[in-house]
């Protein structure tokens, strides 16, 4: 095992750990991850204690500096123990967990994180850092949950839309290629949202299905052509809850992959996660891939 203190290069799984049993988790998860992608890990723990700098005596920042080590050490050789052929590299960060994670992931690293952490300063508890890792990354960033005690199923769920969602499939698909397994690609009809569009159309709410089912259609296609030996599967829904559909889809899948639906904040806000987003990192009964969407994909609401 190989102990550094450097940002990692950018094809590398980074995880963040803060002593918490679902950070614990989720860094096996990683190396699992790691050692399916052939890539190596790297194990980050933010400290913020440059940030803390004016608050904190030089006492309590070398206590928090050797309980940061003893814990990268710990996890490293945890995780050293289970995938013993795995790259492992471990960072002591005095930046903050948000801003620590994202400079070791760099332009292409893939983040993850686990769904709670401990509370206060160090933890890595969804809705607070580690829902602003998911909301302001722009690689990819996986919530570990529901893997206690699951088995696998075989499959990867990816959600889509329409052909703008052609990443996020074929990030699925490359998933599922690695885990050999099949990939379901799930599109939700919210017929709340598209009440504008069925009262403008002189066929009606028929009209707008075909429409919807053609964009999935075309992205089906697409994967199937990229991904011949892949088990691909597409399915349309219609609800008036889109995050309350792929939950439950989510308890048949190994993990599923998504847009980020990163959506501009005004100056000096940053960005935030869509509503259904939100709620699948709360709900989701496997882990989610939120793949960081472009700018001309801001529209979403999702």
């Amino acid at each position: 095992m190989e102990s550094t203190f450097r940002t990692p290069d950018t094809s590398t799984v980074v995880v963040g750990v803060d002593g918490s049993r679902p950070a614990r988790v989720a860094a096996l998860w990683a190396a699992e991850e790691a050692v399916r992608r052939d890539r190596p890990l790297h194990i980050v723990y933010g400290a913020d204690t440059d940030g803390r700098a004016l608050y904190l005596s030089a006492e309590t920042v070398e206590r928090v500096r050797a309980k940061g080590r003893e814990l990268l050490e710990d996890t490293a050789e945890a995780v050293s123990a289970e995938y013993p052929g795995l790259n492992v590299t471990t960072e002591f960060s005095r930046a903050d967990a948000v801003t620590g994670l994202h400079r070791a992931a760099g332009l292409h690293g893939t983040i993850v994180v686990g769904n709670r952490g401990l509370g206060g300063f160090d933890s890595l508890m969804l809705g607070s850092v580690g829902m602003d890792v998911a909301a302001a990354a722009m690689t990819p960033v996986i919530v570990v949950r529901g893997t206690d005690g699951v088995e696998e199923t075989g499959t990867v769920l990816a959600a889509v839309r329409d052909e703008r969602d052609l990443l996020y499939a074929r990030y699925a698909a490359r998933e599922a290629e690695l885990r050999k397994a099949s990939l379901r690609l799930l599109h939700v009809w919210n017929v709340l949202e598209s009440v504008g569009e069925v009262v403008t159309m002189l066929d009606g709410v028929d009209a707008v299905a075909g429409g919807r089912a053609e964009a999935l259609r075309a992205v089906t296609d697409r994967v199937r052509e990229e991904s011949p030996d892949l088990e691909v599967r597409a399915d349309a829904e219609k609800s008036i809850s889109v995050a309350g559909v792929l939950v439950e889809a989510s308890r048949h899948a190994d993990l599923l992959v998504m847009g980020g639906r990163r959506a501009p904040g005004p100056l000096g806000v940053a960005p935030a996660l869509g509503r259904a987003t939100h709620g699948l990192l709360h709900h989701a009964h496997c882990p989610v891939l939120l793949v960081p969407r472009t700018g001309s994909d801001f529209g979403s609401r999702s």
